[in-house]
């Protein structure tokens, strides 16, 4: 069996990654709902605007699609560019504490829960961003479904720091920080199994509460 861009599938595998997903994001949206709750009231007394924030993304086979996370930053924010650098003036009070972490991104439980997303897998990106990347590498990263954590975003927790001490910011995204962001991609693409999703939660929450 063949996936879209060509690459083999395996499907037993596939079964397995999205029934796990399925059972998890279900269970994790209902014992997490009083703090997503809790959540959702802090950032609407916070500032003004919505709970959630939209955002088109690459998902898989390069469909399109709009995830969900909490919003951490004022609403006109993304007409002052996309990326998050440093100390950002943009981002809420509580929008810090969500961002720092990571408990923003929980809401992309639905996306999993919906099929969009996995619970592992690389982060989905914005289309200016995947348009840069390689050929070769843009058919492997999007035969899988993307995801709310992955060994890069562990790794690369303080991005936002390393691009706020950069002279350009995007430029130093498009050549070093996506290059070593699309390695990792890359490295779960040859190798994921259920076995080493299940190391990545772990080592993700593990990385969260260190911070």
């Amino acid at each position: 069996m063949m996936g879209r861009d060509g690459a083999p599938c395996q499907p037993g595998s596939d079964w397995v990654k999205r029934g796990f997903d399925l059972i998890a994001s279900a269970l994790g949206l209902l014992v997490l709902a009083p703090l997503l709750l809790a959540m959702a009231l802090w950032i609407r007394l916070d500032s003004r605007g919505p709970v959630f924030f939209r955002q088109e993304r690459v998902g898989r086979y390069g469909v399109l699609f709009r995830i969900h996370k909490f919003r951490t930053m004022r609403v006109d924010a993304e007409r002052q560019g996309q990326l998050t650098v440093g100390a950002d003036a943009r981002v809420t009070r509580a929008g810090r504490v969500l961002r720092k972490t990571k408990l923003d991104e929980l809401p992309q439980l639905l996306d999993v829960l919906c099929g969009q997303m996995s619970l592992v897998g690389p982060r989905p990106e914005v289309p200016r961003y995947v348009a840069h990347y390689p050929p070769a590498l843009r058919d492997k990263v999007l035969a899988l479904r993307p995801g709310i954590t992955d060994w890069a975003s562990i790794r690369m927790i303080d991005e936002n720091q390393i691009l706020g001490q950069a002279e350009n910011p995007e430029q130093a995204y498009l050549e070093q920080v996506l290059p070593e962001k699309l390695a990792y991609y890359a490295r779960y693409a040859d190798t994921h199994n259920l076995g080493e999703d299940i190391r990545i939660i772990i080592a993700t929450l593990l990385r969260i509460v260190s911070r």
